[in-house]
């Protein structure tokens, strides 16, 4: 009976004495400090409603021209991937955009081009 304490078990994997459930809480998620200091800190009260309106303007021009960025943007792309789609297919890409009528009447006009050579 000279052994009456109890050893902590162990865990096979770690190898390390398992801590009781008190102390797994503590250990596992530890508080974040007291003292966080935020990059931009909130006003202590409210701004005027003159600075309010100024800020609300601002942000109503800053949308209007990142908007009008995006929108220019898109129809240049757009300009771009069409043009370098005609230079690789050497003719219009979008077949909605051909005139079927011309092509077939320029087909009757001229029907040896149409007839492979003999």
């Amino acid at each position: 009976m000279a052994d009456d304490r109890q050893q902590p078990s162990t865990n096979p994997m770690s190898k390390t004495p398992n801590q009781p459930a008190s102390d797994w809480k503590s250990t596992k998620f530890p508080k974040p400090p007291q003292t966080q200091q935020y990059p931009n800190p909130p006003d202590p009260s409210n701004p005027d409603p003159a600075t309010l309106r100024e800020q609300w303007r601002f942000a109503i021009r800053q949308y209007g021209k990142w908007y009008s960025h995006a929108w220019g943007t898109a129809i240049l792309a757009g300009v771009s991937f069409f043009a370098l789609g005609w230079l690789i297919k050497g003719s219009n890409p979008l077949p909605s955009l051909s005139n079927p009528q011309r092509e077939r009447q320029q087909q009757e006009d001229d029907p040896q081009s149409s007839r492979p050579n003999d």
